[in-house]
Parts: C-alpha cells; sequence; structure tokens
C-alpha cells in the first residue's frame, strides 16, 4: 500500500448544484483509490435519502435533518476509521459547517459548474420537475445554493474531466494526511 495513503482515515464532502459532476467524480475516485489499497464508504445523498426520508419532502426542515444525519453518519464511520466520502449537494454553508464541527478535518471540495449546463446534464430530471413546478426547492433554481467560501479545493467540471478531478482529490487526501 502506498504509505502517503495509509494513515488516518480521511473525509471528504463534494458540494455543488445537482448535475455538477459530483457523481462522476466520486465514480472516477473510487477505483483509484482501491488500486492504492483504500476502502472507503461513500454516502450518496440519493441512496441515504431513500432509508431517511423515503417520502421526501425537501421541506427546510426536513434538509435539516437530512443533513445533520449526514454528518452524524460520517462521523461515526469516521471515528471507528472508516474512510468517507459524502456525495451531496447540501445547498446551505450551515449544513457543511455543522458537519466540520462533528467530522474532525472534513475536507470540503467544491464542484463547480453554471447552473445552464447543470440544466444539460441533469439525467434525472431534478430540473425539469422543477420548471414544470413539480419541485419548488431545486437548489440553484428556486432555492438558493450557498457555495463554500473557503473550500479545501475548488474543481470547475466544465474544464476539468472527472478522471483529472479524481486526480486531484487523491492529491488534497494525501496532502491533508501528511499534515
Amino acid at each position: 500500500m502506498n504509505t502517503a495513503m495509509s494513515n488516518a482515515p480521511f473525509a471528504l464532502w463534494l458540494t455543488g448544484l445537482p448535475a455538477s459532476g459530483k457523481s462522476s467524480i466520486v465514480a472516477s475516485l473510487i477505483p483509484k483509490l482501491a488500486s492504492l489499497g483504500v476502502t472507503v464508504e461513500v454516502l450518496e445523498s440519493d441512496a441515504v435519502r431513500r432509508i431517511v426520508t423515503p417520502e421526501a419532502s425537501y421541506s427546510t426542515e426536513e434538509r435539516d435533518l437530512f443533513y445533520r444525519t449526514l454528518g452524524f453518519i460520517g462521523a461515526r464511520l469516521l471515528a471507528h476509521g472508516v474512510n468517507v466520502i459524502i456525495d451531496a449537494t447540501a445547498s446551505r454553508r450551515a449544513y457543511r459547517d455543522f458537519a466540520r464541527t462533528l467530522i474532525p478535518g472534513l475536507l470540503e471540495v467544491s464542484i463547480e459548474c453554471p447552473l445552464q449546463v447543470c440544466m444539460e446534464r441533469d439525467k434525472k430530471g431534478t430540473y425539469r420537475r422543477g420548471l414544470q413546478g413539480e419541485s419548488s426547492t431545486v437548489p440553484g433554481l428556486q432555492e438558493p445554493y450557498e457555495a463554500p467560501l473557503s473550500p479545501d479545493l475548488v474543481i470547475d467540471t466544465t474544464v476539468t474531466s472527472s478522471e483529472a478531478a479524481a486526480d486531484r482529490l487523491l492529491d488534497l487526501i494525501r496532502s491533508a494526511r501528511r499534515a
């Protein structure tokens, strides 16, 4: 195993608008970590939401509970030596700030992509539902998205491929583990 990757566990939160490229980057990162002998648990918002709030309303109260839950689960996993990647929009800074109070050394990564490009990439239909009035809480459309003020890394997915972004994340993880 690569010694630069064998230190204490890490926690990484990828935040950005829906369809900005978070999940694609995570999908590229997982095999790179595996090739180094590093396992990781991914807390992907849609998968966790199906369990925590199966009939999601996306109300403010529900989102508060959901993101607090993600932070708590991430903290518990990290406390038990499990590397964690949280792949979730977390449209308000307060959600990520709360997670930082629970998760020592949480690395926040801002996945940046213009709204129009996200709308063009949207395979899940999130923005279409928002535009058709089927949803009234889409971050970036009807709800504000509060980008991180001081992220540990910024990745612009209009100019950076998922593979290149995964390499940058590996460098970030290595650097944080050496600190």
